[in-house]
């Protein structure tokens, strides 16, 4: 999960909103994070403010990183606009601090003296964005630019955002099931997006249901993984081997499979002790670094099925097969994924609550 998002970065974004709104761009950017969607919204917005409907083919400048250097960037930046306020200058995937010692003295004198009618932002897609503090090129970015991070939202601004692209639909979805398509489908605005578009054409009714999301919605690795263990401790074993073909046929790495698991199943243990030491929600969000309750109260739930002798020997087992599929020459990753399984669902967990497959509350024996 991501980190919550820095208040340096929060006011960054804000103020980007703001001069999108009052017409107040700056004239240098850096665009990076995680959220592609958010990023390209926005600059759809800046493109707007900036760039008169037809026109962008003489005043929207965009360069490749194989195409950029500070001799062509600035034939861009002297081009003046054309019957436009402004230019705008899009630069991609250029990490400004791998350049050469003479090309970042060359930017950072570009960057000090950008005319007032230029827009120039560098955007970060496939790279990471590393500045390096130490040089004159950093300093120039802080001093003329603004640097904006686009990070996952809060889930309680995801919520929000989920309810009106499906009412942009024509349909309308609770504020619980927008929870739960996160859960199933990860928290990032560009992935969403697709899922909402296919649940929207798939529906047959205003409301969305559970099912419809199930039907057609793609879950991320670690919302099959916790279906897998959900099956194993409901003990429903057929269901559990189903999940766990599904998990094969995704053509993840059966290494990455099984780290995802070990990870849930180190969380299930976590929550365990959570509920033998009368701890709530809040103490798996702050220990896993969670977004939101709302998979903290999914861990609380599968965990009363629990008993914490079946906890570690769950944890143990993923360790060792997490060993042997690191260490043993010419080890079956699949193999031993279906051998822990297989384990796991030969040792029931023991919660009190836990119910048999007639129903029948199952009862701790001595």
């Amino acid at each position: 999960m991501a980190a919550k998002i820095s208040a340096a970065d929060a006011a960054a974004f804000k103020q980007l909103k703001q001069d999108i709104s009052a017409g107040t761009l700056g004239r240098l950017y850096i665009f990076h994070g995680e959220e592609a969607y958010l990023r390209d919204f926005y600059l759809g917005q800046m493109k707007k403010k900036l760039l008169p409907a037809g026109m962008e083919e003489f005043n929207l400048h965009t360069f490749q990183p194989k195409e950029c250097d500070p001799k062509r960037l600035e034939q861009a930046v002297d081009c003046l606009p054309m019957m436009s306020e402004r230019t705008m200058i899009l630069v991609y995937d250029y990490d400004l601090f791998k350049a050469s010692a003479g090309d970042k003295e060359a930017f950072t004198a570009l960057f000090a003296d950008l005319p007032d009618y230029v827009c120039l932002v560098f955007i970060c897609d496939l790279i990471e964005y590393k500045p390096d503090a130490r040089t004159k090129l950093a300093a120039a970015i802080k001093q003329h630019g603004s640097t904006v991070k686009f990070t996952r939202q809060e889930q309680g601004d995801l919520v929000d955002w989920i309810r009106r692209r499906f009412r942009a639909l024509d349909h309308d979805i609770d504020s619980e099931l927008a929870r739960y398509l996160i859960f199933l489908c990860g928290d990032l605005m560009t992935g969403l997006i697709s899922e909402i578009g296919k649940i929207g054409a798939y529906a047959r009714h205003r409301v969305i249901t559970r099912e419809d999301i199930d039907a057609v919605a793609t879950p991320q690795l670690d919302a099959v993984v916790f279906q897998l263990t959900d099956a194993i401790t409901g003990g429903n074993f057929d269901k559990a081997a189903s999940v766990m073909g599904d998990l094969l046929h995704m053509g993840e790495p059966p290494i990455k499979t099984l780290s995802v698991l070990g990870r849930q199943l180190r969380q299930l243990y976590s929550a365990r002790l959570a509920l033998e030491g009368r701890k709530g929600t809040g103490y798996l969000v702050e220990l896993w670094g969670l977004r939101s309750a709302y998979p903290a109260q999914k861990l609380i739930d599968a965990a009363r099925r629990y008993d914490l002798g079946w906890c570690r020997m769950a944890v143990s087992e993923a360790a060792r097969a997490d060993l042997a599929m690191k260490s043993v020459a010419g080890a079956d990753g699949e193999e031993l994924l279906i051998e822990l399984l297989l384990k796991l669902a030969n040792t029931p967990p023991k919660a009190e609550d836990r119910q048999t497959p007639q129903g029948v509350p199952y009862r701790r024996t001595r």
